[in-house]
């Protein structure tokens, strides 16, 4: 007993020196570091180029950390969906079944047969059979048929190329901005496929044409947080449920431009995975100006003056929007791409223009600079000519895109995919290559993505929508 006792005295006794120097030693922390941070001693012993030298020190270290902490996010791969060839509508199809249909007036008829003459659209883009058909069948079976062919077409095609098996995809977004039945597309992807129960689900809707880049964005922020995961990102659009049978102009142009399409893409944030993914995530930036009125009800769906017919209609200021985002976006997405030279130019004849001369134009930068591909989204012959106006592209850089427009139209929030499917067909991608996908959608929105490439993409081993016909291409568009 009296040894069991000295032993308990003993254990005591150190149990109490060592709280005591742990308090010392956290006395003596806190004080060594209240001294660090106290800024009157900082400032009597160091001059403000050694505070500032400090300070950058510390943002420099902070950097590094976050940097270093931030998983890298990987496009494994991606898959654009090819519609068959039975859908196939050339621009005076397009108008015999328009004119058909016995929906339109003369004079709505001869203003589309405008809007497709300036479109910059060949003659195989495609639309659903059930508008092939006279009169056109515009339902939620048919809508709903047209959006699972597409959706399961582009899917089964990239587990093909990628060999993945669907229980282990952790993460799914689908992303459609007219056609939204419940249950949502989703669910209907996790029926088909019969993903697993714990599957996080999410499916954007009204969100226009950017929304595919708005869904990778989402995407990369969740991938952030669940480590060694996939994410499944679907992209598409229905032209049954958004097509128009009135005779409002601002609501035709909506029926001429839009075309079936959809992309499925890959993404992880498995480090393994980098050997066999074809790009690394660098940027997303997203712009929303829909809290002024003018770009809110740019793209807006709504009744047409017979209060009885719902389209949506594309105003006047769409231009304008989209310019005024556009020019939101790349500010901010400069600071973050653009060479030091470049954002001091910018910054020059900002502040030149402020302080000295209102009428100066403000220096453009050289975006050419940083990007070796621009994919920009089809939204129109007009959009694609001020982009290339604006950041000066050439008429190579503007190419993939133009060709898109022109082979498959405007095939909303997937249409960058088309983009850069086109530049992998060409062999134009190479190790280190950056490529800028710019995409528009209604809100007014104005969203980018940033991809830097892992490696050379060899188009003879790949399965792409432009294989085939690539020979053909580029072709005239300016007729």
């Amino acid at each position: 007993i009296h040894k069991n006792h000295e032993h308990i005295q003993n254990i005591m006794s150190i149990f109490s020196m060592s709280f005591l120097f742990l308090s010392h030693s956290k006395s003596s922390f806190f004080s060594i570091i209240e001294e660090f941070l106290n800024i009157q001693t900082l400032l009597k012993s160091c001059n403000i180029f050694s505070l500032l030298l400090w300070f950058m020190l510390v943002t420099s270290i902070l950097t590094f950390y976050l940097k270093k902490c931030s998983k890298k996010i990987y496009l494994v791969d991606f898959a654009c969906y090819k519609p068959f060839p039975k859908t196939i509508c050339s621009k005076d199809l397009f108008i015999e079944k328009s004119k058909d249909g016995g929906h339109f007036k003369d004079e709505s008829i001869d203003f589309q047969r405008k809007i497709m003459n300036r479109s910059g659209f060949g003659d195989k883009t495609y639309v659903p059979e059930s508008l092939l058909i006279i009169p056109p069948n515009i339902c939620l079976m048919e809508a709903r048929k047209e959006t699972e062919s597409v959706i399961f077409g582009a899917i089964d095609e990239l587990l093909l190329k990628t060999k993945m098996k669907v229980e282990d995809i952790d993460i799914l977004i689908t992303n459609c901005c007219i056609f939204n039945p419940s249950p949502s597309l989703s669910a209907m992807v996790v029926n088909h496929y019969k993903l697993k129960d714990r599957i996080l689900c999410y499916n954007l809707s009204g969100m226009g044409c950017s929304a595919g880049l708005i869904a990778i964005d989402l995407a990369k922020q969740l991938l952030q947080v669940h480590p060694n995961s996939y994410a499944l990102v679907v992209s598409t659009e229905n032209i049954n449920s958004g097509w128009y049978l009135g005779n409002n102009r601002s609501m035709l142009v909506s029926n001429c431009l839009f075309r079936v399409g959809g992309a499925a893409i890959l993404l992880s944030n498995i480090s393994s995975d980098s050997h066999r993914s074809k790009y690394h995530l660098k940027h997303t930036v997203r712009t929303h100006k829909g809290s002024q009125d003018t770009c809110y009800n740019s793209i807006l769906q709504r009744e047409d003056e017979t209060n009885k017919i719902t389209g949506i209609s594309l105003s006047k200021d769409l231009m304008g929007a989209a310019g005024f985002a556009l020019k939101a976006n790349i500010i901010t997405l400069g600071k973050s791409v653009l060479p030091l030279l470049e954002q001091l130019k910018y910054a020059l004849s900002f502040v030149a223009k402020k302080c000295f001369n209102k009428n100066m134009k403000v220096y453009t930068p050289d975006f050419k600079l940083c990007f070796e591909h621009f994919c920009i989204h089809t939204g129109g012959k007009a959009v694609q000519d001020e982009i290339q106006k604006v950041l000066g592209l050439s008429d190579w850089q503007i190419e993939p895109s133009r060709m898109t427009l022109y082979r498959y139209g405007n095939t909303s929030s997937s249409s960058v995919w088309y983009v850069l499917a086109y530049c992998e067909a060409k062999g134009r991608i190479r190790k280190g290559d950056r490529v800028w996908q710019i995409a528009f959608g209604s809100g007014f929105k104005c969203n980018t993505a940033v991809w830097c490439a892992l490696r050379n993409v060899d188009p003879i081993k790949e399965i792409n929508p432009w294989n085939d016909e690539v020979h053909d291409f580029p072709c005239d568009v300016s007729t």
